[in-house]
């Protein structure tokens, strides 16, 4: 997808779609309208580096492209970004975090993310960079490993 200001944020239905009341996929324990809900939707925004992570991933597994474009750091974004809904996100584990606090400018969250692809699976390891400017947090890069 081009994300120029025609970009769509129309609900594909071949992506996975959490109920409210249901657990978040990021694997906090809270219910996805307590959790990522509202910030996929725009209501609300994160208050930590881990929580914008989070939030990426539950982005990754409903296809949300639009989110991820509008919380990936303007310097470091794509101009697109093709999710392919064959590739289905199956679990998260946070790793490591180092700084990345509510009163934090940069952030480092280490996560491993699970994936199945047809009959393949496997996991994405990585450290994120995050930073903080006009009291909200942006993906800045990672590092897989």
């Amino acid at each position: 997808m081009s994300f120029g200001a025609a970009a769509s944020s129309a609900r594909d239905d071949r992506f996975p779609r959490p109920a409210a009341g249901r657990p978040c996929p990021c694997g906090s324990g809270d219910r996805f309208d307590g959790c990522c809900g509202p910030l996929l939707a725009g209501a609300a925004t994160a208050p930590t580096a881990e929580r914008l992570m989070r939030s990426r991933y539950t982005a990754f597994v409903t296809g949300d492209d639009r989110y991820l474009f509008d919380t990936w750091h303007p310097g470091t974004r794509p101009d697109s970004l093709d999710l392919d809904p064959a590739q289905r996100w199956t679990g998260l584990e946070i790793l490591a975090t180092e700084g990345g606090g509510e009163e934090d400018a940069r952030g480092i969250v280490e996560f491993r993310a699970s994936w199945s692809f047809g009959r393949e699976r496997g996991a994405l390891h990585e450290r994120s960079r995050f930073v903080r400017r006009r009291e909200r947090w942006w993906y800045l890069d990672g590092a897989v490993s």
